[in-house]
């Protein structure tokens, strides 16, 4: 069993609040520490304590807001922050993955994929949703054909098949079936595929799979 994952939770709604307790306290290596309702009080309870993961949703006027993220970061550069959070101005979401959070989710995602986020901010990792990995693709790969880039990749022909499957939303064994080999070996070549790259989730592998012209970002 892993090291538990230490948690403060920043939400000005109390349904959401009580939802997301009532989830994490179901993981075995997940502890809540503390919640707070405002950026005041988040900011004092920071003085207190260094949470693995901070989870916040900025955008809630009179509590929380993109500035939130700035002063935390100020605070705690190394914090991991998880953003959850029903906004979809791409401005504002532009603007707090600038300031250095890398995982972000929305409220519409489901259990297992809220964990999964968790577990991955804790570990520095980049973890984003379909919607909001639409957004990030949108403003760093232009649909026009100079975006894609010429530099070549260290990938085979048989990882870059792997790859654009993989993209096409096939799982492990649906790829074996359709390549004859056996789901075992599939693994295998997406074990090496993450580490000829050095990326650590599959959010960062369609980023680098649109950016070297392996898949059309615009289908």
């Amino acid at each position: 069993m892993g090291k538990d994952i230490s948690i403060v939770i920043a939400d000005n709604q109390y349904l959401v609040r009580q939802g997301l307790k009532c989830l994490l306290k179901k993981q075995p290596n997940i502890e809540l520490l503390e919640e707070a309702i405002d950026e005041e009080e988040l900011l004092e309870i920071l003085k207190e304590v260094k949470p693995d993961v901070i989870i916040l949703d900025y955008n809630q006027e009179g509590a929380f807001s993109t500035e939130t993220v700035a002063k935390v970061k100020a605070v705690s550069p190394a914090i991991n922050m998880l953003i959850i959070s029903a906004d979809d101005h791409k401005e504002s979401i532009y603007q707090v993955l600038e300031y250095g959070v890398n995982s972000f989710i929305t409220k519409t995602c489901d259990e297992e994929e809220i964990i999964d986020a968790v577990k991955a901010a804790s570990k520095k990792e980049k973890f984003f949703c379909t919607k909001v990995l639409d957004y990030l693709l949108e403003k760093s790969f232009p649909k026009s054909e100079d975006a894609v880039s010429c530099a070549p990749t260290p990938l085979s022909p048989r990882e870059i098949e792997i790859v654009q499957l993989i993209a096409q939303g096939l799982i492990a064994k649906e790829i074996a079936d359709r390549l004859c080999l056996s789901t075992h070996t599939i693994y295998t070549h997406r074990k090496n595929i993450m580490k000829k790259l050095q990326l650590n989730s599959a959010s960062e592998l369609m980023l680098y799979a649109i950016n070297h012209g392996i898949i059309d970002s615009s289908n």
